[in-house]
């Protein structure tokens, strides 16, 4: 079972480099998890983790897109741990399908749930239970086909319970809007399983739009969502979810994803761009100047401020 004892992260500023922060905590045959749903979702991550050729890779999510494609097109990933997968609104997984159609010579290995199991390994992570008990398997038949999802009988009805067990990655990536130096982190807007991660994880990297003295974080305090305790690293990275999008502070991309449908049905095209985009940059910095001219403008989020509360003292 996890250690949910492990010792504090007591060091006060955790700030790295993007590139710092993947070479520290990210190692060859990893279970990654990087999180974020519809929004929040690092891909700057999911580059630098391609630029240094980190392999051999389980990754896990509830519904792994383009970020999570790109690792397997680039022949990082030996096993898919998933829910759901595709291009949000337009269509498949090309690199996923690439590596997975009959008769290919070299499979990644699949293992999928339901979204609810999915959120239920991460919640018996978080808890450090060993499973997690669910009954929305009734009447569907991916636990046929995924030996891991097991059955016992409930002590207290004696009905027959769906089980699955604890997840617990190697390392997590959590997005957020803003986070002090120590790590605490706020995120507002749609939630995916961001605290769920960080908790059921081992180390965590939480990488930020903002950094900001943590005399901001405490004046809203329940906005954190992530305590700095857990976090072994920092990293600032403006604009590092693009295609993805972070509320507040810029849009989703939805032309780029109808593009990505032509440009990762094929081989070769999909090799380009990860040339260009990924291998052809040294950090997102550059990735951003790549980018059609006026674009970032057009993406900017503009300000829609929500009143404040009275704490009191």
């Amino acid at each position: 079972m996890f250690d949910r004892t492990r010792r504090p992260k007591l060091k006060k500023n955790k700030v790295l480099s993007m590139k710092e922060a993947i070479a520290g905590f990210v190692s060859p045959g990893d279970d990654l998890y990087i999180e974020g749903f519809t929004h929040l979702i690092c891909f700057a991550a999911g580059h630098e983790i391609i630029r240094q050729g980190i392999g051999n890779l389980t990754a896990s999510r509830l519904t792994p897109d383009l970020v999570y494609d790109q690792l397997i097109e680039a022949g990082l990933v030996k096993k898919l741990v998933f829910s759901w997968a595709g291009n949000p609104g337009v269509g498949s997984l090309h690199g996923l399908r690439r590596r997975t159609q009959a008769g290919v010579t070299d499979p990644i290995e699949l293992e999928e749930y339901s979204h609810f199991g999915m959120v239920a390994r991460l919640l018996a992570g978080s808890a450090n239970l060993p499973f997690y008990p669910l009954t929305n398997y009734r009447g569907t038949n991916i636990a046929d086909v995924n030996p891991k999802i097991k059955s016992i009988l409930c002590p207290y009805t004696g009905v027959e319970l769906a089980t699955v067990p604890a997840l617990h990655p190697n390392i997590a990536i959590i997005h957020t809007q803003r986070a002090d130096a120590e790590g605490n982190a706020q995120v507002w807007g749609l939630m995916g399983t961001q605290k769920e991660a960080a908790f059921a994880s081992k180390k965590v990297i939480v990488v930020t739009e903002e950094i900001v003295p943590t005399s901001t974080i405490r004046s809203d305090p329940n906005r954190t969502l992530i305590p700095g305790l857990i976090v072994d690293a920092v990293v600032h990275e403006p604009w590092g979810c693009h295609p993805s999008y972070a509320q507040g502070f810029y849009d989703r991309d939805n032309d780029f994803y109808v593009e990505w449908e032509d440009i990762s049905k094929d081989a070769k095209t999909y090799q380009d761009y990860l040339a260009e985009f990924v291998h052809g940059v040294k950090d997102r910095a550059g990735y951003l100047e790549k980018l059609n001219s006026g674009l970032m403008a057009r993406l900017k989020a503009k300000p829609k401020k929500c009143e404040g509360v009275d704490y009191g003292y």
